[in-house]
């Protein structure tokens, strides 16, 4: 689809959010936070490191939440047990999604004191799983005819056809990134198709989705300016599609829906861009990142990349066991609306209550041997990664389709992959994944 825009696209003239923030750090080398708390896994160093899994098991070992008094981002309560973060997530009145509490993420809202000393005025995003009911239900009872069974039968042969063109492009005999090459080039072309977007411009969806999603950026007061440019040019592009769809006979696209909703079709232009942030960042950084977590666990368990390459029937519970293994979305947060009691802790109302996915689907009481892949694994489905609840993932069907296309077109043309150079994780508490992933192709 054609589309003229009088937008400027920032992907040409703006620096990409890792680009900003690695200039950033590199011009002030002290600037990263302090995390004097043992237990903060707030800290984004230990995820860029692969090396928060012995910290979660400590805190497992000791409790099923703890408080961290001290942290960059402010006191918080950690969830760590998987029974834990499912009691907490089944009781959305009293542990609060909505961005009027805090939102989902463990960025502090901006004070008054601290927005007039940086000369910036509020800035809120509200998106519907940032809401809680009765709003949340009608914005995603809008976009879930989307993802119902039947809408994916619908697409998976185009899904099937263009994951068999990027693979079938792929360099034999030569080291390249797995992340830019596949995981970005198929995440970002089902984004287009879900909201019919201008197929040329589809790399800005991954340029919007990086600068939305990565809370390093949080502890960047430099960069709120830039961010804000970035979601606002972001917005302004999809307004144009707005435009464009409410004059035309409209689609079953993500935008028109939007449109002939009575639920979100009188969105403000903050509600507008905070749905579009979700809708993004949760197609597009999540599946992306198990994609690139499928090669690197393969690689790490031969054994089981063998499994896959010898029992292909085992490719749907491979699917489920790589999500849970890779887990691309740390945490999401809550808020307490009430004082009460869970697990023996007094949790206060305004206390901030951070669920780690991360360390739930690694909790050893649920899953033998967890920090192990095992695609034979019975109760792989178990795994939070998409959360749990009313707000649990809207898209988990399209990503498992996604990751089981990949799995079955690597299989019909034996690609083995394999890691052959650089290795760079993603530098964030929110987004687990990776930022470069080297391999080389070869076949079994």
């Amino acid at each position: 689809m054609a589309t003229t825009l009088a937008v400027r696209p920032p992907c040409r003239t703006e620096p990409t959010a890792y680009e900003a923030l690695k200039r950033h750090f590199a011009e002030h080398p002290d600037a990263h936070p302090l995390h004097p708390h043992k237990w903060d896994v707030s800290r984004s160093d230990i995820y860029a490191e692969d090396r928060w899994q012995p910290i979660f098991a400590d805190m497992r070992a000791a409790g099923p939440l703890h408080y961290i008094d001290d942290s960059p981002f402010g006191p918080y309560w950690a969830v760590v047990q998987h029974k834990a973060i499912q009691h907490i997530e089944a009781l959305p009145e009293l542990f609060s999604s909505s961005w009027e509490h805090g939102g989902i993420t463990i960025i502090n809202r901006m004070s008054d004191d601290e927005l007039a000393a940086a000369g910036l005025e509020r800035f809120e995003l509200p998106m519907f799983i940032a809401m809680d009911r009765p709003k949340h239900t009608g914005q995603r009872r809008t976009v879930a005819p989307k993802f119902t069974p039947s809408a994916m039968d619908d697409m998976e042969a185009e899904i099937r056809a263009r994951t068999g063109e990027v693979l079938d492009r792929l360099p034999r005999g030569e080291v390249f990134d797995w992340v830019e090459t596949v995981s970005i080039e198929l995440t970002t072309g089902m984004l287009a198709i879900l909201f019919g977007f201008p197929w040329e411009d589809r790399r800005l969806l991954t340029f919007w989705s990086d600068w939305a999603g990565d809370t390093e950026l949080a502890t960047v007061r430099d960069l709120d300016p830039t961010r804000r440019a970035v979601l606002r040019e972001m917005a302004a592009y999809f307004m144009s599609l707005w435009g464009e769809r409410a004059r035309g006979e409209g689609g079953d696209d993500l935008i028109s829906m939007m449109i002939h909703s009575d639920a979100m079709n009188q969105q403000s232009p903050e509600e507008f861009m905070g749905n579009l942030v979700l809708l993004i960042v949760g197609g597009n950084d999540t599946t992306r990142n198990t994609m690139s977590g499928i090669i690197h666990a393969f690689d790490r368990f031969p054994d089981q990349r063998k499994l896959f390459e010898t029992r292909p029937d085992l490719i749907p519970n491979a699917v489920q066991e790589c999500i849970r293994y890779q887990t691309p979305l740390a945490h999401m947060r809550r808020t307490c609306t009430e004082d009460t009691e869970q697990f023996g802790q007094h949790i206060r109302k305004g206390d901030k209550v951070i669920l780690w996915y991360l360390s739930a689907n690694r909790d050893e009481t649920v899953f033998e041997a967890a920090d192990k892949l095992d695609i034979t694994r019975e109760n792989a489905r178990r795994h939070l990664a998409f959360g749990y609840g009313i707000h649990r993932c809207v898209g988990a069907r399209l990503a498992e389709l996604q990751l089981r296309v990949l799995l079955e077109e690597m299989h019909r043309r034996r690609l083995r992959v394999h890691v052959a150079g650089d290795v760079e994780r993603v530098r964030a508490n929110f987004v687990h994944g990776f930022r470069k992933l080297e391999v080389e192709v070869t076949q079994f």
